[in-house]
């Protein structure tokens, strides 16, 4: 619009200007070289104006001219870009339909048509891998890595180069060099991480997992879980040299995940060994209601260093009150009970498990209580036998692995809280156990028999009272280990040791200390 308004105006003024030149005649005369030229005003601007109309169309011409070669040489640029482009496009698709003779084939035209080009290097990269040239892909990567627009392209490649080749540490400096160009990737930061656990490295797992929060890689519950686990892995580290910091370790893993079974039982027995047996008690306690387990009911039964196995009993009765009707706390009972022989409590509690459902362990519980209270050869005989072949009992249990103690990964996969309590999946299934027909015990003169089976010689001897166990040795906190890393908290957060605290005047009524 303001093109036209201004032609408009440009073409009304030249008008306005040719018929005030024309009402107003004159006559020009020019003298030159002994020649004269003589014409009228009007005409001599309509011949300016030619031979300015006429210079205008050479140098239009001229440009044109001159400007070909340039033009030619733009235009054979995008039609080699098109042909690159094209090769690239068909070389890409022949890598992911798997054609390795076509995907060499459009890598090299797109290496002579676009060398510049990122994906090109990506296309030569995939062509090597499907021809299992290693070498030259990690080339390859080594020289997009090298270049700041194709670095994380780069980085990527050969991280993955890397782990194939199950080379840990170079995949571990890859992952750590492309999370510190971009913490924003996702994958270098998981893939480090998943490198840091395998290789036990908590302390750079914890600063991993807090730069994966900051990023909002991670929602907040799993991140809680995760760093509950990793500090509860330090925590088993330091227990040996340094028990103050286990147990703070241990107690802020507890804060974070209440129901992990680990970190309330080294909490419990850290702070039962230092003589703060009643909120150990309590730690133990809030996760035995949460998560029943017999690493807590033993940890429960020994707070008090020093005790009967008549008062651990009464303890553990106290305990398994949170869980009634719970098979963990009618087993804690009884292992108990069968300590402070006290064989009729025993049986009493296991009554309603030694069904067809009855488990190894209350097998083996109940083969005990026989050969201590009446050495009835033949009824331990026949429940060691019904063990065998009895459903297996829960066992921490890991990508096919069976394990007797936690750990914080899996030692097939490596993967972090890995471990679970629960009965091995392979070994699930009905069984016909043995049915042990009531008889009047047969008295025999030895109370501590041993019972012979075609698979081993099991001796089942009176039991006896297990020693109390006595406290560790407390190593002060100047010789903590400065390997291990906890995680900084804010001004106004108290830590475990005070949340502790008001978590106990919160369970007082709910967790009492036992009696005695």
């Amino acid at each position: 619009m303001l093109r036209l308004i201004l032609f408009v105006l440009v073409v009304g003024a030249a008008a306005v200007g040719l018929a005030w030149v024309a009402d107003k005649p004159g006559t020009l005369s020019v003298e030159w070289l002994g020649y004269e030229l003589e014409t009228s005003v009007f005409i001599a601007g309509l011949m300016l104006g030619a031979m300015m109309l006429v210079i205008l169309a050479l140098w239009s011409a001229l440009r044109y001219l001159l400007s070909r070669p340039a033009v030619l040489s733009e235009l054979m640029k995008k039609k080699r870009e098109q042909r690159g482009l094209d090769a690239l496009s068909r070389g890409l698709i022949a890598v992911g339909a798997g054609d390795k003779e076509e995907a060499r084939k459009f890598a090299g035209q797109a290496r002579k048509l676009l060398p510049a080009e990122p994906l090109t290097g990506l296309l030569r990269s995939q062509s090597a891998q499907l021809h299992g040239d290693r070498a030259a892909a990690r080339k390859i990567f080594e020289t997009m890595a090298e270049a700041p627009e194709t670095e994380m392209l780069g980085l990527r490649g050969l991280f993955l180069e890397a782990r194939r080749e199950n080379e840990s540490e170079a995949a571990r400096q890859f992952a750590e060099r492309a999370m510190e160009r971009n913490p924003d990737l996702a994958w270098s930061v998981n893939a480090l991480f998943e490198l840091q656990c395998k290789a036990g490295d908590w302390t750079g797992a914890l600063r991993t997992l807090d730069v994966a929060q900051r990023q909002k890689q991670i929602e907040k519950p799993v991140a809680a879980r995760r760093r509950a686990v990793l500090l509860t892995a330090q925590a088993m580290d330091a227990e040996e040299r340094d028990m103050n910091t286990a147990r703070q370790l241990a107690l802020e893993a507890h804060k974070l995940a209440p129901d992990l079974v680990p970190a309330a039982e080294i909490a419990g027995r850290v702070m039962a060994s230092q003589g703060d047996a009643t909120r150990a008690a309590r730690i133990i306690a809030k996760t035995w209601e949460i998560n029943p387990h017999p690493d807590l009911a033993l940890a429960y039964a020994h707070a008090r260093p020093g005790e009967s196995p008549r008062e651990r009993l009464k303890r553990v009765n106290f305990l398994a009150q949170w869980v009634p009707d719970h098979l963990e706390g009618a087993i804690a009972v009884a292992s108990a009970a069968v300590e402070a022989r006290a064989w009729d409590e025993a049986r009493a509690v296991l009554k309603p498990y030694i069904g067809n459902v009855a488990t190894s362990r209350i097998c083996a519980l109940m083969a005990r209580i026989e050969g201590g209270e009446t050495g009835d050869q033949g009824r331990v005989r026949e429940w060691l036998a019904r063990a065998v072949h009895a459903p297996r009992d829960p066992a921490w249990t890991a990508d096919g692995y069976i394990s007797d103690r936690w750990a914080p990964i899996s030692p097939i996969t490596g993967a972090l809280d890995a471990f679970e309590w629960k009965a091995p999946v392979e070994l699930l299934g009905n069984h016909d156990p043995l049915v042990i027909e009531d008889a009047d015990p047969q008295p025999v003169p030895d109370p501590a028999p041993v019972i012979e089976t075609a698979a081993a010689s099991v001796e089942v001897p009176p039991a006896p009272e297990t020693p109390a166990p006595q406290p560790d040795e407390i190593i002060e906190a100047d010789d903590a280990d400065p390997e291990i890393f906890i995680p900084p908290r804010a001004p106004d957060d108290p830590g475990p040791e005070a949340d502790t605290v008001e978590e106990e005047r919160q369970a007082e009524r709910k967790f009492p200390a036992p009696a005695g």
